[in-house]
């Protein structure tokens, strides 16, 4: 069995072979959406396919039989959090029957990075944004610890974590699994 994470509409080349394989119950492709805003995009995710690529490549896989999801990632707060309830109404409408989210991660060298790309892209939202990532860390920018590395902790954390709740409910995501067999 085959699962895909991809923020990339190039996934819908291997339709046919995925087609197949989803026949079999092996394979199920989730495409990531980090915003609806192209031009946030464009600066957030420089070489990835735009948000109506990638809603057209849920469209494709869906369309073709292929179990396809929505990935939220990474959720970064006071940037791309108020999005969630319209990128998981978009993937539904798009044939998304599966979604799941990331809090933004900052490990290693990726910390001074992103800092760097606030400094130049978001100097305005750069406290508010880094504030809110030590909230959910519990006073720092990466923590490693397995549970709670993906989603955070704290209030924060909760509010993202009910927001995806309430809107996969309202708009039919996580109902079942996709299928997988190893068989």
């Amino acid at each position: 069995p085959v699962g895909i994470v991809t923020k990339n509409h190039l996934v819908t080349r291997d339709i046919d072979v995925l087609s197949e394989l989803a026949r079999q119950q092996c394979a199920a492709v989730f495409i990531s959406v980090t915003s609806l805003d192209a031009k946030l995009c464009a600066i957030l995710e420089p070489r990835t396919s735009r948000p109506a690529r990638r809603l057209d490549a849920i469209k494709k896989l869906s369309q073709a039989g292929i179990p396809v999801g929505v990935k939220t990632a990474p959720v970064i707060p006071g940037l791309n959090d108020h999005e969630v309830p319209s990128i998981l109404k978009a993937a539904s409408e798009a044939g998304a029957k599966y979604a799941g989210f990331t809090v933004l991660r900052l490990p290693y060298a990726v910390e001074d990075l992103f800092i760097g790309w606030l400094d130049t892209h978001m100097p305005d939202r750069k406290q508010k944004i880094i504030n809110r990532l030590r909230d959910l860390r519990g006073g720092q920018l990466y923590q490693s610890d397995f549970h709670s590395r993906m989603r955070g902790q704290g209030i924060f954390a909760e509010q993202i974590n009910n927001l995806f709740q309430v809107f996969c409910k309202k708009h039919g995501l996580n109902a079942t699994r996709p299928p997988i067999s190893t068989a």
